[in-house]
């Protein structure tokens, strides 16, 4: 079974593709419809235009008249025209009217402002306007748009549907915004819980793109105004704030995803001043449109141009630095900056408008965070290997350290650091091996040295559950609880059955001694007096155990 961000990507592109691939039953209910324009005028007739279709322009370009108000007309129906629904796509307007034509010659309107268009939004940030109703049928239409931008165009992609064909269209925005949306919420909600446990720079900024992802779509797809009546500018105004915004947390993300030496150089600070142009256009847009619109747009579109022309450095510094990340982020990026192109090129009227072209933006961008989230969890893994391969080093450098790396015990400072401050009465061995400088001087240092870590071994394996070191240059400790006291003599024993090299006799002598140690003051005690034993053992002949007197009963 595919892993969950795979199969939310393979249904939505489904979607995607029933949108995009209407069935027969819709193409005989779906009438595109053509406009031509003229800008309005003192005195203007509805019904006056409706007869002079030739005072209107319509071979240029909508976008070449500029801001104001225009009459907007539709080729003549075909004849038989059933009543219809007109949908065309939100602009930036104060009022548009809708004149209908019918047969028998009546005229009938319908009009919307932009502070009451929610209620006429359908999902994909359509406008939709039922004709009047009337016996004839319709034989034309004519609009009249006030206060129009016109930065793309005056009236865009206008087309009659019935109701059959509206309800279908709805159906299939609706489940493609649904799972956009689910899409988004399960990425977000299982990166926060990923945050919390790891605490990556790069997670809160993939969340917080997200998070403007799933605030875009609420805006742009017309959700936003059906259901609070926002005025429809305003939300084409927090539209582009919030594309902005993602584009920019987009940035913030790549920055932080990389390895630093990635951004190093020219590429972090020119980011940096792309999502400053980026926020500031948006505002600048946002509050004084329609004011200087032509700036505003025009600086944010040459800020868009700007991230794209970001990617080929990203790349190329990527590749040339050995990023572990490179073919994630050209995987991840690749859609976004196709579309973007799309858009931007659509923005300067280098290629015909098309519905995709105002929703590409959407679908780039949850195609970007999908694809970001499995570059997400291919870092999380080279970080669990990463931390992994430090925790061994860790584990190993500390062994190192604690190790006598002859004998493979304990070294003298881990043996007191393991020692000192035990609770309760505990027994210490003192192991020393007899004439050791006559072995070495027999067997020469690589004998000494074999024999030493045979000797280890045994005592390792005379006290298994104690704690074992060689503290010394052939002196060694063992360390146990008094209530679980060594057999010494029984440590001696198996030390006496130790082969050794050249079937040698090795010995050693042996002194114990029994009291606390939780400070160090004790700790120097019980050693002298195990030390004063091991002395009196070798004294006594060697090869032999003596016993300390209990601190407890000194005191």
């Amino acid at each position: 079974m595919p892993p969950p961000a795979t199969r939310w990507i393979l249904t939505v592109l489904l979607l995607v593709v029933a949108a995009l691939l209407p069935g027969r039953a819709q193409a005989a209910t779906r009438i595109d419809l053509d406009s031509c324009i003229r800008p309005a005028a003192a005195g203007d007739e509805a019904a006056t235009l409706f007869d002079r279709p030739d005072r209107f322009a319509c071979t240029a370009k909508q976008s070449r008249f500029g801001p104001g108000d225009f009459w907007l007309i539709s080729q003549p129906l075909p004849p038989g025209t059933v009543p219809l629904r007109l949908r065309q796509a939100s602009l930036w307007q104060s009022r548009v009217t809708l004149y209908v034509r019918y047969a028998d010659g009546a005229i009938r309107h319908i009009g919307v402002t932009s502070g009451d268009t929610g209620r006429h939004l359908r999902l994909g940030a359509t406008i939709e306007l039922p004709l009047p109703p009337h016996a004839a049928p319709p034989t034309r239409l004519l609009w009249h748009v006030e206060g129009s931008l016109n930065r793309r165009g005056v009236l865009i992609g206008p087309v009659l549907v019935d109701a059959d064909t509206a309800a279908a269209s709805d159906m299939t925005m609706a489940a493609l915004y649904a799972a956009f949306a689910g899409m988004c919420l399960a990425l977000l909600i299982y990166n926060l819980a990923l945050w919390a446990a790891l605490r990556q720079a790069f997670q809160p900024a993939y969340c917080l793109m997200v998070l403007f992802l799933l605030g875009y779509a609420f805006s742009s797809s017309g959700l936003l105004g059906q259901i609070s009546g926002i005025d429809n500018n305003d939300r084409q105004r927090l539209n582009y704030l919030l594309l902005a915004g993602t584009a920019s947390a987009a940035l913030v993300f790549a920055r932080a995803f990389f390895e630093r030496r990635v951004f190093d150089g020219w590429l972090r600070p020119y980011s940096t001043g792309l999502i400053a142009t980026l926020l500031t256009a948006a505002t600048a847009y946002a509050w004084f449109t329609p004011r200087y619109v032509a700036i505003t747009d025009g600086i944010s579109t040459i800020a868009y141009v700007g991230v794209i022309t970001l990617i080929g450095p990203i790349l190329y510094r990527a590749y040339r630095r050995r990023s572990n990340y490179l073919w994630l982020f050209g995987l991840a990026w690749g859609a976004p900056v196709v579309l973007a192109g799309v858009r931007i090129l659509a923005a300067y009227q280098l290629i015909a408008w098309h519905w995709w072209i105002d929703n590409s933006t959407l679908l780039a961008m949850a195609l970007e965070a999908a694809l970001s989230s499995l570059g997400v969890a291919y870092r999380i893994r080279l970080l669990s290997l990463e931390r992994d391969a430090a925790r061994a080093r860790e584990i190993a450098a500390h062994r190192l350290a604690a190790t006598d790396p002859l004998t493979g015990l304990l070294n003298r400072r881990a043996f007191l650091d393991g020692a000192i401050g035990r609770a309760g009465e505990h027994q210490l061995i003192l192991v020393d091996i007899d004439h050791f400088k006559r072995i070495n001087d027999t067997l020469g240092h690589d004998g000494g040295d074999e024999v030493l870590r045979l000797i280890a071994g045994a005592l390792r394996a005379a006290a298994p559950d104690a704690l074992v070191a060689r503290i010394g240059g052939e002196e060694f400790a063992i360390l146990s609880p008094a209530e679980q006291p060594l057999d010494a003599r029984g440590v001696l024993d198996r030390l006496r059955v130790q082969r050794m090299p050249f079937d040698l006799i090795v010995t050693a002598s042996i002194g114990t001694c029994t009291g606390t140690l939780a400070r160090e003051t004790e700790w120097k005690a019980m050693y002298r007096c195990a030390d004063r034993a091991l002395f009196a053992a070798k004294a006594a002949g060697r090869d032999r155990v003596r016993h300390g007197v209990a601190l407890a009963q000194v005191a």
